[in-house]
């Protein structure tokens, strides 16, 4: 006779308690050599490498520059974490604390932003940021009438462009003309504003934005250029913003006059003032929205381009075979392996890699193997680069798999895909931090490719050049 047994299931039980690995080393030299070791002799993905091999654990103390000598009120001591159960944290508002720490304890003068704390640097927990943030929101919701055709419209401009100097020269650059074109269609399906009214920010508004942003970060990124010199002249003080307020200003201006309306409506409708409203604006569609394209989108074709595989053939297919006749958001949906390309883009260079967040209290936090206690105040660091090569969740992670997302299996690594400060099965909201462009981004991304592989059936080239193209037939 069998009887039988029932039971309960247990909760998981956290990992283990373990004493939190790492050293910030000694005042000032324990700074300064993590600085080297970041920036120089080793790089950043080197850097939290070594460190997760040093302290056999994915989450440990460091130092991250800036840092001495003439970054006297920053604090460089951070606890990294590297694997995406202990990053999960800091989508959490209840222990993250998201207050002035968009570049980490580094804070860039005010002058860049005309005196204004813009929406990145703003808390969940501040009211301002919920006011803005839903602001933003509602540009896109609104913008989202006329994105796809201006969208169209850029890509046709620009690639007729690039066809013909290829035609001409047998090459041509695409990049340049990619960013002028973003950011013509960034300003009209955005903001409202046509470029063309104002030939000096035709011409070089988006030259000012570049200058204004690498100016404003460079004491934190890394740029490659000849040793010493970049820690010399880039990594060892900071850029006073009278540098580029000259073209600041100009496209400051420009906001005011030609997209005007959107300026009114943030004021009337969201409780903004002037100055808050326009200098969000500026932060919110060129520093996140047209910035990230431009690191993005080039990586994206560069790896199409220079795929060795047969990839351009099979995602050919696809955006001729699928999707009907226009290309719509709706259509690119229909196309699993093309947006499969940009995630997985997204995953092996996420155009932001490291975020930052303040423990807003005492907790207890997880990696995958141990629970570490953290302290009220500490300053917590993820590097995206290593966070989504965690290779407890991807397969052979540091290989570029286009193919990563597709099918069901794949559909389940979203919610780990991390690169919009949040997963990607997430969604942003007034009380969170997750990029509220996120889903614009995949799918203005995924047009950009079906669109060229439905005009050409070949493209040759690389990162930054086109050497060869084949219009359709």
């Amino acid at each position: 006779m069998s009887s039988a047994v029932s039971s309960t299931s247990s909760p998981p039980q956290p990992p283990p308690l373990r004493s939190l690995p790492g050293s910030h080393g000694w005042p000032v030299v324990g700074p300064m050599w993590d600085k080297l070791n970041y920036f120089w002799f080793q790089g950043p993905v080197e850097f939290y490498k070594k460190g997760i091999e040093k302290n056999k654990s994915t989450v440990f103390r460091t130092n991250i520059p800036p840092s001495f000598p003439l970054f006297v009120s920053v604090n460089p001591k951070v606890v990294a974490l590297l694997d995406t159960t202990s990053y999960s944290h800091m989508f959490d508002p209840e222990i993250a604390d998201k207050r002035d720490t968009l570049l980490g304890d580094f804070m860039p003068s005010l002058g860049y932003t005309g005196g204004q704390r813009t929406v990145p640097y703003l808390d969940t927990e501040e009211t301002k940021h919920t006011q803005i943030k839903r602001f933003g929101l509602d540009i896109l919701k609104r913008g989202s009438k006329v994105w796809v055709s201006e969208l169209q419209i850029n890509l046709e401009e620009m690639w007729s462009t690039v066809e013909a100097e290829v035609s001409a020269k047998g090459s041509a650059n695409f990049v340049n003309p990619l960013k002028q074109n973003m950011f013509k269609f960034i300003n009209k399906s955005c903001l409202g504003a046509d470029v063309s009214k104002s030939p000096d920010i035709a011409k070089s508004g988006m030259s000012y934005i570049d200058r204004w942003f690498f100016l404003m970060v460079f004491p934190t990124i890394n740029i490659n250029v000849v040793q010493p010199l970049e820690e010399i002249f880039l990594h060892s003080f900071a850029y006073p913003p009278f540098l580029v307020r000259g073209g600041y200003n100009k496209l400051i201006d420009f906001i005011k006059t030609e997209a005007r309306e959107v300026v009114q409506r943030g004021m009337t409708e969201y409780g903004l003032t002037e100055e808050e409203t326009v200098h969000n604006l500026f932060f919110m569609f060129y520093f996140n929205c047209l910035e990230g394209f431009n690191l993005l989108l080039p990586d994206i074709l560069g790896r199409l381009f220079t795929d060795k595989t047969g990839l351009q053939d099979r995602l050919r297919a696809e955006a001729r075979q699928n999707g009907g006749p226009d290309l719509t958001f709706d259509a690119v949906k229909q196309m699993p392996n093309i947006r499969s390309l940009v995630w997985e883009t997204l995953r092996f260079k996420p155009p932001v890699p490291t975020q930052y967040s303040r423990a807003r209290k005492d907790f207890r936090l997880s990696s995958h193997d141990a629970s570490f206690e953290i302290k009220k105040g500490e300053l917590l660091c993820g590097y995206l680069p290593l966070v989504m090569r965690d290779p407890v969740i991807f397969n052979d992670p540091d290989t570029f798999q286009p193919d990563r997302f597709v099918g069901e299996k794949g559909t389940e690594l979203l919610k780990y895909l991390y690169w919009s400060n949040g997963p990607e099965t997430g969604d942003p909201t007034a009380t969170n931090k997750q990029c509220m462009g996120k889903d614009y981004v995949t799918l203005s991304a995924s047009m950009l490719v079906a669109y060229l592989l439905r005009r050409y059936d070949s493209i040759s080239g690389d990162f930054t050049t086109i050497t060869a193209l084949g219009v359709a037939k």
